[in-house]
């Protein structure tokens, strides 16, 4: 791979930046395979004693002969840069190369080290900027890339220069064929290493994105597909054999009729309920994920179910208003309660999101009050989640109809 690298350094001087005593600096241009980046020299000199085709001052003077030394072992550097890091066997990009002469030995910024640092900042502002769940996946992140770092490379780390385009596909492929990731979660994933090679960029340890020609796209075959009307009426009356499926029916059922998330309803307490003049319970509660004010006001049968578990010993003991489950058993036996129902359909926690926005359409709310009551601030998020029916065509087409016919 390295023999294929085209290498060149060309010192000059940058004539746009000349200062007010008329002195330009000089900077050396590292070209490879394409690519090229500058190191400033920490010279000046006066652009017409600048000779480009020897790349040198043309004084005979102190100061121009000890500026033509300084170039001399900056070309030296340069080329001992390139030499070293092919015998280590890393690829001698010019980014590598600067990195490696603005660093001393051992001191160049590991890969592995570095992002161990970003998932701990990350970690402290969990509760300010991001949630718990999003602080996990920089941690889980961490230990997929040891763990490639180690296989594919068989080092305990690497230099930050060292995650090409290459490292990134190779850790995708990593993802999904030894810890066995869906390509949404090892895209997921991949974010957070974007985030952070942003980062890295703008502290200005590394120059180029490795995700910069990288496309990362979500499979969208898989998407949330929400109930119908029909559908969730049926859930909701169809006699279930036990209290176990009863409950978890009862938790479901408010999430389609509130569009509260799984873990919104989780944390729900008495503090987030009000009566309004007119008697209408809302529930005002800022989202666990974003923080921001979700503002819904319940229908009859949320009213019902808050009611029906009101007395509930264990919930008045933690102070939650519905009997909700962790995640896995939630999803586990919404699929026993589907089948009991005859619904064709893969219902999970956050189907019941996506239902109450599609439904919210199909009946005619804006889009903006969906928005307001799933808590986003941003109608285009609130898009993904309400999907457009065929009743909603049916109607549209309807409507047209008439126009055209008149």
């Amino acid at each position: 791979m390295c023999s294929k690298i085209s290498f060149s350094v060309v010192f000059f001087c940058k004539r746009t930046k000349i200062t007010k005593k008329g002195k330009a600096p000089l900077y050396a241009r590292i070209t490879t395979s394409g690519q090229s980046t500058e190191i400033y020299t920490r010279c000046q000199i006066e652009p017409e004693h600048w000779n480009q085709r020897l790349e040198r001052c043309m004084l005979r003077d102190d100061v121009s002969m000890q500026i033509n030394g300084i170039i001399a072992s900056y070309r030296a550097n340069i080329l001992a840069a390139y030499d070293s890091l092919i015998k280590e066997g890393w690829e001698p990009n010019c980014f590598a190369i600067k990195e490696r002469m603005e660093n001393k030995v051992g001191r160049s910024r590991m890969l592995l080290s570095e992002f161990s640092k970003y998932c701990d900042k990350r970690q402290k502002e969990v509760g300010i900027r991001i949630t718990q769940l999003t602080a996990n996946k920089y941690h889980r992140l961490l230990r997929y890339m040891t763990e490639y770092t180690k296989e594919q490379y068989e080092k305990d780390d690497l230099p930050l220069y060292a995650v090409t385009y290459e490292y990134v596909d190779g850790l995708n492929t990593f993802m999904q064929t030894a810890h066995r990731c869906k390509n949404n979660g090892a895209v997921n994933l991949l974010c957070c290493l974007k985030n952070f090679m942003l980062y890295a960029i703008r502290n200005e340890w590394v120059e180029k994105n490795p995700f910069q020609y990288y496309k990362m796209k979500i499979d969208k075959t898989n998407v949330k597909v929400p109930l119908t009307k029909e559908e969730l009426d049926t859930l909701i009356r169809r006699e279930l054999p036990n209290d176990r499926l009863d409950r978890i029916r009862d938790v479901f059922a408010f999430c389609c009729l509130t569009g509260l998330a799984f873990t919104d309803v989780d944390n729900l307490r008495k503090e987030h309920l009000s009566v309004d003049k007119e008697g209408t319970i809302w529930i005002h509660k800022p989202r666990e994920k974003t923080s921001v004010l979700s503002r819904v006001p319940l229908l009859a049968y949320p009213v019902l179910l808050l009611e029906k578990y009101n007395n509930d010993p264990l919930l008045k003991t933690n102070g939650k208003l519905m009997p909700v489950p962790s995640n896995q058993k939630m999803n586990s036996y919404l699929k026993e309660i589907a089948d009991l129902c005859n619904i064709p359909k893969n219902l999970t926690t956050h189907c019941a999101r996506h239902t109450f926005a599609t439904l919210a359409i199909e009946y005619g709310m804006p889009i903006d009050i969906i928005a307001k009551i799933l808590g986003h601030t941003n109608t285009n998020m609130t898009r993904r989640y309400a999907r457009i029916s065929e009743t909603n065509i049916s109607r549209e087409m309807k409507r047209i109809g008439t126009i055209l016919s008149a």
